[in-house]
């Protein structure tokens, strides 16, 4: 039976001397990479432009809200 299975599923092709088992190990490559830095970018906690600005500006009603309760004494 295992001589069955060698002969009908040629195994060498995946070999990382072939070009598939290249191709595979590259793949593999490329998507480790890709969760590193998915894993170093929510790590770091970096903020977009777009959630800066939506920050800022809750920061700023916030403070204008702040005002109007209590004013400036002149």
């Amino acid at each position: 039976m295992i001589i069955f299975l060698d002969t009908a599923l040629d195994l060498k092709i995946l070999s990382p001397r072939e070009p598939i088992g290249i191709f595979i190990i590259s793949l593999g490559l490329i998507f480790t990479g890709m969760i590193f830095y998915i894993i170093y970018a929510v790590s770091t906690n970096k903020e977009s432009l777009e959630d800066k600005k939506i920050r800022t500006k809750k920061e700023y009603l916030q403070k204008e809200r702040i005002g109007k309760l209590f004013p400036k004494k002149k």
